[in-house]
């Protein structure tokens, strides 16, 4: 029981690592933040958790497929997608306006953990799709099996989230202000374009 109980975390640290390191709406918003603040990561994380571990709560008591309904998935692409679209176009609109500052997200790394990750509808897909897999497998080993495999999962967000904060916020010392200017871009143009896909694909 042991040793296939340390099995299965160890595939589930594996595929949460392959999770998060996918480029998506979180990672742009944690780079842009990094750059004032090389901890924004540890915060980010935490705000992910805010909606990530009631959310695998929720899908271990069996909510997980009325938040995989179609009707539910749709909802959550219109509204998702219009929220990272509005974000990303507010982050647009401040680049260069304000050197050594990126603006359109939350002040606090916290709140933009939660607010990304609470309207990120590839979120939510990934959780009941391979997630629920996950939740599944560790439901084999009762409400324990359930506590590890979350205290495996999001040391992996926390991990990579820093990752991307600290180095982000070490290496501005080389940016020039065009680069400044061209990294803000590119991280509003990510949370603009998901959020155009997402609202989109919605009605396909």
């Amino acid at each position: 029981m042991e040793a296939s109980l340390g099995l299965f975390l160890l595939s589930a640290a594996a595929i949460s690592l392959t999770g998060v390191m996918l480029p998506g709406p979180l990672t742009a918003a944690t780079i842009a933040k990094g750059y004032g603040d090389k901890n924004a990561g540890t915060w980010i994380a935490v705000g992910h958790a805010v909606i990530e571990i009631p959310l695998i709560a929720a899908i271990y008591l069996g909510l997980g497929h009325f938040i995989g309904s179609p009707q539910v998935v749709k909802v959550i692409h219109v509204v998702g997608g219009l929220a990272l679209f509005y974000l990303g176009f507010r982050m647009f609109r401040t680049v260069g306006k304000a050197l050594n500052e990126v603006g359109g997200l939350p002040s606090s790394s916290l709140v933009t953990g939660i607010v990304i990750t609470g309207t990120n509808p590839a979120f939510y897909v990934w959780w009941v799709t391979v997630g629920m897999a996950l939740i599944v497998g560790a439901a084999e080993f009762g409400l324990a099996g359930i506590l590890l495999f979350t205290l495996v999962h999001w040391p992996c967000d926390l991990a990579w989230c820093e990752f991307l904060s600290a180095g982000t916020f070490k290496s501005r010392k080389w940016w020039t202000q065009r680069v400044e200017k061209i990294v803000f871009t590119v991280c509003a143009l990510i949370l603009i374009g998901f959020g155009v896909w997402f609202f989109v694909s919605a009605f396909l």
